[in-house]
């Protein structure tokens, strides 16, 4: 991430602002752990733009709190005839640590908000007025129209937790959010996304959620309502982080940011946005957990993207707090050896994508994604370094426009901000 000092601008509601983050922690070694999660602000390295996806329509099933963005959306649709790599995900620098799917200290809850709400402001941390908007290169000063009295940040060093705004159609995301010693909340980050959307950064957006890959935590996430739905799979993708030493730096489509200190922290071959599946042939036949195998099935036909790092964990499968989900056969707190060790069997089988013939969204129609969206980008030159951000001056109507320059200093795109006083 590139800091250019602060703007302090009031949003409420529809603010064009966004940011990510996150953290590296050492996770516990335990079957239901959720690992460390990753990525200590996104970088503007190589790679795709914002993943396709439109508006979810006036009584749609999609683009709701229960599921998140638009059919199209890259979360809510399947790979058709997908084609997979040979990379095997290495062994961490601690094999002491499982892979894991559950939730955690570093997994996060989705708090649904009610017109009822009061609002409530959130300020940045040490005494900040806000907290961090990438997309200003800076501190914003923010303004949630509606906090649920349940809100708190998940107890790990990233502190997730996003807001979903029905009315509004948007998912408010946070990055170390807590209450401090006198009540009042504050954020490292902050960053919003469209509830109908594509769940992914867009190309006026280098990032539109906390993650380390640009995207909020409400995307790919085993959600709470989904834990006894009875399906015999979760009908989206899921949200799946990695050790450094599988990633590659220089993130791919549908991806938007990387961790900042990727150059150093990637050792491996799986670049930040990719898709990880299970072969259909992936043998089951010893596989007892009803959960586990649900989860098999669900990496067999829509995969796993990788959104973020964690710290010496094979993979983390994030499952939403609070979630009755679990893949261990065994009472909650005692050690289940057998699925332990069938997560390590998956860690081994899961490969990349590396191609397909399109995807099949959530209402069962054939559709190829738009990669192609550098139409407008605040950040120069999409496929590259990046740009960098320039500086801020009023426009007629007395928001701030921002002066995005390429590499070599030149402007090259320019985007309002609407902001909502």
């Amino acid at each position: 991430m590139r800091n250019i000092g602060s703007l302090a601008i009031s949003l409420l509601l529809y603010a064009s602002i966004v940011g990510c983050g996150s953290s590296n922690e050492n996770p516990p070694s335990s079957t239901d752990g959720s690992g460390g999660n990753g990525g200590a602000g996104g970088s503007m390295g190589e790679g795709g733009a914002g993943g396709a996806g439109g508006e979810a329509g006036a009584g749609s099933v999609w683009g709701t709190f229960e599921k998140p963005f638009a059919a199209d959306s890259l979360w809510n649709s399947h790979p058709k005839n997908p084609v997979l790599g040979d990379y095997q995900i290495p062994p961490t620098p601690n094999p002491a640590f499982y892979p894991s799917v559950g939730g955690g200290a570093f997994s996060t809850t989705i708090f649904r908000a009610s017109e009822s709400d009061p609002p409530m402001q959130v300020l940045g941390q040490g005494g900040a007025a806000g907290p961090s908007c990438p997309d200003v290169g800076g501190s914003c000063t923010v303004t949630i129209p509606h906090w649920p009295a349940s809100v708190e940040g998940a107890s790990g060093s990233d502190g997730h937790a996003d807001i979903v705004d029905e009315k509004a159609g948007i998912i408010h995301s946070f990055w170390q959010l807590k209450k401090d010693a006198a009540g009042a909340w504050t954020a490292a980050m902050y960053s919003w996304s469209p509830l109908g959307g594509s769940g992914w950064g867009d190309p006026a957006h280098y990032s539109q959620g906390a993650r380390a890959s640009g995207v909020c935590t409400a995307a790919g996430l085993i959600r709470v309502h989904e834990a006894d739905d009875g399906e015999e799979m979760f009908h989206h993708a899921l949200a799946l982080s990695l050790d450094g030493t599988a990633m590659k730096t220089g993130f791919v489509f549908p991806a938007t940011l990387e961790d900042g200190d990727s150059a150093s922290g990637y050792k491996g071959q799986i670049p930040m946005g990719s898709l990880l599946m299970l072969p259909p042939d992936y043998d089951t036949s010893n596989v007892t957990s009803p959960g586990l195998l649900k989860v098999i099935k669900t990496l067999q036909v829509y995969g796993a993207r990788l959104v973020d790092r964690n710290t010496d964990t094979p993979f983390v499968i994030y499952v939403e707090n609070g979630s009755k989900f679990t893949v261990s056969t065994k009472p909650p707190g005692e050690w289940d050896s057998v699925v332990a060790h069938q997560l390590f069997d998956v860690a081994h089988a899961l490969r990349v994508m590396t191609g397909s013939d399109g995807y099949i969204d959530g209402d069962g129609k054939e559709f190829v994604p738009n990669m192609n969206l550098n139409r407008m980008s605040m950040r120069g030159p999409w496929n590259g370094a990046g740009g960098a951000f320039g500086f801020v001056m009023p426009a007629d109507n007395g928001y701030p426009i921002l002066i995005a320059k390429s590499g070599v200093g030149q402007a090259s795109s320019v985007r309002g901000i609407l902001v909502a006083e």
